[in-house]
């Protein structure tokens, strides 16, 4: 007897081949058997009409903090994610001498927008290297595998202490520790190295990360220290300065070490070089034996806009300064005044000081570039749908038509901003990379961005809009984008046992209802240690979602089951009939 049968679904089986009908027979934590099974399961799921997928694979989130916390590792478990991996952007809490905990908090603080006070409050710091962390993260059983990179914020605030700010050149004997620290960490089981290099990523005290002022001597000796191990992601956020020769260094450290090496590729504000010269630039360089990979995002980047979130468009009034730190019930009563509305909208905003001041101004009048959140809101929205084309057919000003959107459900309304990737108006561009080699699905940042952005929902979010419901352009192939989420990105991270549904490989695995498949509405939770606030979003037509064999999430709701644990480098499956 088996100890799970997965029958008569369609097999998508994240290779990117034709559905198939078959059954699945699973035993421990390992896919036995695909075809017509027998042999009876002691437990059974009828897949009839219903997609069955590999477990997705999320190699961008900022789960460092909550996982050391938290089994659950939501939002991601509820939309079909079995693997994630965190550590990305340069920031993370290993290494961390017990002087540096609350810089390192600062920094996630502000280049990830989790709350400071919940990730107090809920680690331990039971941890000061980086191989004691993991140790950390092994004691946890959870609903996901979850994998870290070594992080250059904090490493560099381990060697450097008091002297680490931006534009300090380390010694030679100072970056030699940086890669001897980044060595071990691999060697003890991270999966890479990541850094940041964009003016968007600061402390919460305005400080840029580390990684923006380092010079490519640093970057490129770190990435070396992986080399010498063999194996190891080196992932970063980067403004892409032309100055700087990204690719150019990306690509001589990934032909002399033989390692991938990975960047968000987006249209972005702070970038210099346009996304179409990002991927024509890498694309020289593999044509020159690099192995580089862009991280495309899936949707519009975009920030979420709500009274009790992190922006809004009437944050910079003086009359909202008051509210800022009011008990939320207070503040909603005089939201809700006539007077106190009237006034606010009146006033001119008042802007910190701050090199991101067109940023900050766009924030809180870009009317043309915000969109009302309605019930059946779409990713993809037409230029009709923005504040300032339905405040003009509604007759109002789209100030005053964005507060009574902000007002709605008791004032929890939302209003949708996508700041980064719809420069266009439309999702068009990104087809076309869907279905190249060298990029990955990703830029989830799931864990992070807690009260302006809720994209972890991204493999959802997939299936519903380019998949199934898209209507403004192209959509893809239900098999191109479960390879996408789980064959390919497992695949750049050396993950060789998962992402696929074949014999012998781990038993992570998806049960989709794809009629059903979609976005619920998000909301703010206050749900973190110390109270602390995140945008949530679930999903539906997630029949089940199994991770190593055992059923996690049933119907969207999670079963107590925690089989998930900690990955500790590569990964490969050693039977030979499980070879691709």
């Amino acid at each position: 007897m088996h100890d799970l049968v997965i029958r008569g679904g369609t097999i998508v089986d994240g290779f990117g081949g034709a559905p198939f009908t078959a059954d699945i027979a699973v035993d421990g934590d390992t896919i036995t058997q695909i075809g017509e099974v027998g042999e009876a399961g002691r437990e059974e799921i009828d897949a009839t009409g219903k997609i069955v997928a590999p477990g997705f694979v999320d190699v961008h989130t900022h789960y460092d903090g909550q996982a050391t916390w938290d089994q659950e590792m939501a939002p991601s478990s509820w939309h079909g994610v079995t693997t994630v991996v965190m550590g990305n952007c340069g920031v993370g809490f290993a290494p961390a001498k017990p002087d540096r905990h609350d810089w390192l908090i600062g920094l996630m603080e502000g280049v990830e927008d989790i709350p400071g006070t919940a990730l107090a409050e809920g680690m331990s710091w039971n941890w000061e290297t980086f191989p004691e962390y993991l140790d950390a993260l092994e004691e946890m059983p959870r609903t996901v595998d979850v994998a870290t990179h070594v992080p250059h914020g904090a490493v560099r605030a381990y060697v450097l202490g008091d002297r680490e700010q931006p534009g300090v050149v380390p010694t030679e004997d100072e970056i030699a520790e940086m890669g001897r620290i980044v060595e071990e960490g691999v060697r003890a089981g991270a999966l890479g190295f990541s850094t940041s290099r964009t003016v968007l990523h600061k402390s919460v005290d305005g400080e840029l990360v580390p990684g923006t002022t380092a010079t490519a001597e640093e970057l490129v000796e770190i990435g070396r220290a992986m080399g010498r191990v063999g194996y190891g992601v080196f992932e970063m956020a980067s403004d892409l300065k032309r100055e700087w020769n990204e690719f150019e260094w990306m690509g001589a450290l990934s032909r002399e070490t033989g390692l991938p090496v990975t960047f968000a590729a987006l249209q972005s504000i702070a970038k210099e070089l346009p996304l179409d010269e990002q991927i024509s630039t890498m694309r020289a360089e593999n044509d020159n034996g690099a192995n580089i990979v862009a991280q495309i995002a899936l949707r519009g980047n975009g920030i979420i806009m709500a009274w009790q979130g992190t922006v809004h468009p009437f944050k910079f009034k003086p009359s909202w300064q008051p509210l800022e730190d009011m008990p939320w019930e207070e503040a909603l009563e005089k939201l809700k005044d006539p007077a106190f509305k009237a006034k606010l909208l009146a006033e001119e905003s008042v802007y910190p000081e701050s090199d991101l001041l067109e940023l900050l101004m766009i924030v809180a009048n870009g009317w043309g570039m915000f969109f009302e959140m309605d019930e059946d809101f779409d990713y993809e929205p037409p230029q009709d749908a923005t504040i300032l084309a339905r405040a003009g057919a509604a007759g109002t000003e789209p100030a005053e038509y964005a507060y009574d959107l902000l007002m709605k459900d008791d004032g929890k309304g939302f209003i949708y901003f996508p700041i980064l990737n719809y420069a266009e108006g439309n999702l068009d561009f990104l087809e076309p990379l869907q279905h190249a080699e060298d990029t990955v699905n990703s830029l989830s940042d799931g864990g992070a961005h807690c009260g302006t952005i809720c994209d972890a929902a991204s493999p959802t979010f997939m299936l519903q809009h380019w998949v199934r419901d898209r209507k403004r352009g192209n959509r893809i192939t239900l098999e191109n984008a479960i390879r996408r989420q789980s064959h390919d990105t497992a695949r750049l991270y050396g993950l060789g046992d998962r992402g696929v549904l074949a014999s012998g490989y781990l038993a992570d695995i998806n049960v989709i209802d794809m009629d059903k498949i979609a976005l619920g509405k998000p909301w703010l939770a206050f749900d973190l240690p110390a109270g602390g606030k995140r945008l949530l979003q679930k999903a539906s037509g997630y029949v089940a979602t199994i991770k190593s064999g055992q059923v996690t999430f049933r119907n969207g709701e999670m079963t107590g089951a925690f089989p998930g644990g900690l990955i500790r480098g590569p990964q490969t499956v050693e039977m030979a009939e499980a070879a691709e």
